[in-house]
């Protein structure tokens, strides 16, 4: 059996996926599978020319947004696992509907600075009284006071450099905890009023400020600037994926705190979700593949790609396994966070059109567009593609 992964150019992550898949070709005589990696870049391009060809493998590596889209073009089958095997994990590491692909391990969202930060005390003290979330007036009180010190080049670091997937992930918890979304959740057939309404502009209005105060870097940030600005001293918090946690912990040590996700109103929403393995609908061993996921997702293995990758573990029993979530870990309250804040992305076929309709009008605003009328621009695009594609069986 062939599995595709994305990781090619992540020794790591290739090392985890080879041990895995030699101890499930050890444990059993019915099947063999071969590893083949492509990079992350061009890997989603791959599945699609892949699939229009006939050629698809049997294990196919999904990001968990995706998995929707892939499910009805027809790529991926429901997996054939033994009942009770996904009991207890985290709903960001399963793709649901009819069960299609899981994964091992989530991400989420810390906000670290230095206890040399002028304002570390009183941001941690306003997150004990806001029942561990910042209320809006306390976080936005933040950025203001770090600049007027004049010791940082820039109070915040959201990691703008990013311009992909990284936007819908990490920016849209704020629209959701102002009350909008990408799109309508009650019905998945349009954007209008989630994308759009009072909630929306004034997120958009919001984010707009981060720039024109200078509170941010903008779009031209540059990826080198993000790795090394934060542990430099030149930004003083950073809105990151926990998978960046470790880095900042061995810079900074017990001077390092991390801070929790902002209430702009309708709770703190942090993001979730993560790759995950699928069966893909031509395979010939669905039983085997899907053999192969239920076997990966034992404690062990979930273990060894959160102590590898940085990512939360699936389940709280991995947890107990890692070196960093497990009880008194540097990084175990993440997990209970993800578990109780961690937000999915619309799970909808369309969400892969909403989600580049997302990171384009996250950029504008950014870049100092009109906010109502970029929100209105990316609705209509949005419910265009909806209208295409009959509701996407919704």
């Amino acid at each position: 059996m062939s599995l595709w992964y994305h990781g090619a150019g992540n020794p790591t992550e290739g090392e985890i996926s080879g041990t895995v898949i030699s101890d499930f070709n050890a444990s059993q005589s019915d099947w063999t599978v071969k590893l083949e990696q492509f990079p992350q870049g061009a890997y989603n391009d791959t599945i699609v020319a892949a699939a229009v060809a006939g050629n698809l493998p049997d294990i196919i590596d999904v990001d968990g947004p995706n998995m929707p889209n892939w499910a009805r073009a027809g790529y991926m089958a429901p997996l054939e696992l033994s009942e009770g095997t996904l009991d207890g994990f985290l709903p960001g590491t399963i793709g649901t509907g009819r069960t299609r692909s899981t994964r091992s391990a989530c991400g989420t969202l810390p906000l670290p600075c230095s206890r040399a930060n002028p304002c570390s005390k009183k941001m941690a003290s306003a997150s004990r009284r806001s029942n561990n979330h910042w209320a809006r007036e306390e976080f936005d009180a933040a950025p203001a006071t770090l600049k007027a010190t004049g010791k940082f080049e820039f109070p915040l670091d959201l990691s703008m450099d990013d311009r992909g997937e990284w936007y819908p992930y990490a920016f849209s918890p704020f629209l959701q905890s102002f009350g909008g979304d990408i799109m309508d959740r009650t019905t998945y057939t349009t954007a209008e009023g989630a994308l759009n309404g009072d909630a929306a502009i004034a997120l958009g209005e919001w984010w707009q400020s981060l720039f024109t105060n200078q509170y941010a870097p903008g779009t031209s940030q540059t990826a080198a600037d993000h790795a090394t600005g934060f542990i430099d001293g030149r930004y003083a918090l950073q809105w990151n994926g926990v998978w960046n946690a470790l880095p900042a912990i061995e810079a900074f040590g017990d001077d390092l705190l991390f801070l929790p996700a902002p209430d702009f109103g309708n709770g703190p929403k942090i993001g979730a979700g993560s790759r995950q393995f699928g069966v893909s609908a031509t395979s010939a061993h669905k039983d085997g593949a899907s053999a192969f996921i239920e076997f990966a997702t034992r404690d062990k293995y979930v273990a060894a790609f959160s102590n590898g990758l940085g990512l939360i573990p699936a389940t709280a029993s991995a947890a107990e396994l890692t070196e960093n979530y497990k009880p008194g870990g540097p990084l175990a309250v993440f997990y209970d966070l993800s578990k109780a804040r961690g937000t999915l992305r619309p799970v909808t076929p369309g969400y892969v059109v909403a989600a580049l309709e997302f990171i384009k009008l996250a950029a504008d605003i950014a870049n100092g567009a009109d906010v109502a009328d970029t929100l209105d621009a990316a609705t209509d695009a949005i419910n265009a593609d909806i209208q295409r594609n009959n509701n996407y069986g919704f």
